[in-house]
């Protein structure tokens, strides 16, 4: 044991609210919901340690979690994400000066550490690039924005105080312009529009973001849309968003009945549309196949740089997977 193991400081891993509109249940069942990768039998174990506490007090993994609690899961070491060692990674730099660089972040990469995710993520790529970056409030160097691990496009990372303090700021007030394309299913009604819906954790699925039927629990989130091109049962669309909520464009698109095209958290990954034959099942099969991701990518981004207050515009290319998918959608509308 070390010495951080050998004393009694615990470090906070995870912490929760439970809603005011929380029914009663199981405290291992309601972090099971929540962290990704737990099991039952690990949950119970740190339990059965006292490292699962509501409202400051340790608790049994049959304690009943209620409305308003504070659940936290505490360990004798760091979370993993606070100890970032730089990794050797390539990273696809579109802009760098002395205050920030824009990223054209891949599929498939996790923008930072987190539970399950240690290494290999576009932040231990970043701090190997440049070990200096300022952290933010959540103690990630440089991040004052992300993109989920399956979203491929454009990202800007702060790379001095201002940059991060001054990127943030623009966050906040809506000055930072972020526009989306993405394949859906189906093509919304009306063809160019305003989604205005709180999102807030799903009550059954806490991987995933839904509309509450209770806004007083979620947080307000505007997508606006237009459909750029119809592709048959498919549609590809550009997303602005004029909030930056946790999946926002993914839960948004899935309420209005077009979720994105294979975004398996949010059913995408299933036929919604379409014939039954299984010549045109085999032909969806084979773009799942070409893209094995929701189809979503950040395309455009444009702020003021900290610094000097000028406004910066960037756009990226569609990536293989994402193009090939379209194209071979293009084609079957043509031909059928």
């Amino acid at each position: 044991m070390n010495q951080i193991e050998n004393n009694d400081e615990l470090f906070e891993h995870f912490s929760f609210l439970a809603d005011k509109g929380q029914e009663p249940v199981r405290v291992d069942k309601f972090l099971m919901n929540r962290i990704e990768n737990a099991t039952r039998n690990k949950i119970q174990k740190a339990a059965k340690s006292g490292y699962i506490f509501s409202n400051e007090n340790p608790v049994k993994q049959n304690y009943k979690v209620k409305p308003g609690d504070i659940i936290k899961v505490m360990f004798h070491h760091p979370p993993y994400e606070n100890l970032i060692i730089g990794e050797k990674i390539d990273i696809d730099i579109i802009y760098e000066d002395n205050d920030i660089l824009v990223v054209n972040k891949p599929p498939n990469q996790v923008v930072h550490p987190g539970h399950g995710n240690y290494s290999g993520t576009l932040l231990n790529g970043l701090i190997y690039h440049n070990e200096n970056l300022p952290e933010n409030r959540d103690g990630r160097p440089g991040l004052v924005h992300r993109i989920d691990k399956d979203t491929s496009g454009l990202l800007v990372v702060a790379k001095s105080d201002i940059a991060l303090t001054k990127l943030s700021e623009q966050f906040f007030h809506k000055k930072i312009d972020r526009k989306y394309l993405a394949i859906v299913w189906g093509t919304p009604l009306p063809e160019q529009g305003t989604i205005d819906k709180y999102l807030s954790r799903d009550k059954k699925n806490r991987m995933i973001m839904s509309v509450p039927v209770d806004e007083d629990i979620g947080k307000r989130a505007i997508t606006h849309y237009k459909v750029v091109e119809k592709l048959g049962y498919v549609s590809l669309i550009e997303c602005e968003l004029e909030t930056g909520r946790t999946h926002q464009i993914r839960a948004h698109m899935k309420h209005i009945g077009n979720p994105i095209f294979n975004d398996q958290r949010y059913g995408g990954d299933k036929i919604l549309k379409g014939t039954i034959f299984n010549k045109y099942k085999q032909f969806v099969e084979n773009c799942f196949k070409l893209l094995p991701r929701q189809a979503l990518h950040a395309k455009t981004l444009s702020f003021n740089h900290p610094r000097t207050n000028e406004r910066l515009a960037f756009e990226t290319e569609l990536p293989n997977d994402f193009k090939s998918c379209f194209i071979k959608w293009k084609n079957y509308s043509k031909n059928n």
